[in-house]
């Protein structure tokens, strides 16, 4: 009778057939984002092919750096941080978009110390009082790259949620207002927990795109594509410095015992 596969076995089979490409592709340093045009800008910049078009995920290499357009939403956020247990990454930055909460702006950065787990998906992985949280040394990296630019960006915790319209729901809105967090998104705190549970260092620069708690701030197609027209490259050069940092430096960006 035929044993069940491992884990191992199962994401080394399933990470090239999401995304289209080899094992041998995939970089030990890796950008995450829910945009392809992230990936054709990366693709552009550095000179390299795009893979995995028509396939789930879209994925490009330099031979240092990678990026993944893994999709959007907490569920895909946890299996593409499960799939990269295959490669074993020495660090994994998320570049996503997040609502702003407080008193952010649009185009502002957000470097979240922690992520409150409201989407669900990560129970699956740890009891909910488990605090989602990055990696403090990649952390650390961004930040002093940002700096760096003349660069200003805020700090604090970010809610993820598995909803994407509830901009009209004023309960929920109370609740965010109750909650204290400085941003909304739909996959910090699924990236931060997975990554927990697979040992693999990750963190988040988020882009505020919007500010959904005012009737003059909520997305929309045209505003969105503003913001990626004037923020999105900057966004992603931030990303690639900080990772080619890490690289660079052959240090370690775990930065717990427990980790």
């Amino acid at each position: 009778m035929k044993t069940l596969p491992s884990k191992k076995e199962i994401v080394e089979d399933w990470l090239p057939r999401y995304t289209g490409a080899p094992l041998a592709k995939f970089t030990k340093h890796i950008l995450l984002t829910n945009f392809i045009n992230y990936v054709e800008m990366f693709a552009e910049a550095r000179g390299c092919e795009i893979l995995g078009r028509g396939k789930p995920m879209q994925m490009a290499s330099d031979g240092e750096i990678c990026i993944i357009n893994f999709g959007m939403g907490s569920p895909l956020a946890a299996t593409v941080m499960d799939l990269l247990s295959a490669v074993k990454p020495q660090a994994v930055l998320f570049l996503g978009k997040c609502g702003g909460l407080k008193k952010t702006e649009v185009g502002d950065f957000i470097l979240p110390i922690a992520a409150i787990r409201g989407e669900g998906t990560s129970n699956d992985y740890f009891p909910p009082e488990i605090p989602a949280l990055p990696s403090f040394r990649l952390h650390k990296t961004v930040s002093i790259e940002i700096r760096q630019r003349g660069l200003e960006y805020w700090t604090g915790t970010v809610y993820t949620t598995n909803r994407r319209v509830w901009e009209h729901d004023k309960d929920f809105r109370a609740y965010l207002q109750n909650a204290r967090a400085i941003g909304i998104d739909m996959e910090t705190a699924t990236l931060f927990t997975v990554g927990f549970a697979n040992e693999i260092p990750r963190g988040a620069l988020l882009l505020v795109s919007d500010n959904p708690m005012v009737p003059e701030g909520i997305k929309t197609g045209k505003s969105d594509k503003a913001v990626t027209a004037k923020f999105a490259q900057t966004h992603l050069e931030i990303g690639i410095a900080s990772l080619r940092t890490v690289a660079q430096t052959g240090q370690s960006v775990k930065h717990m015992l427990f980790e």
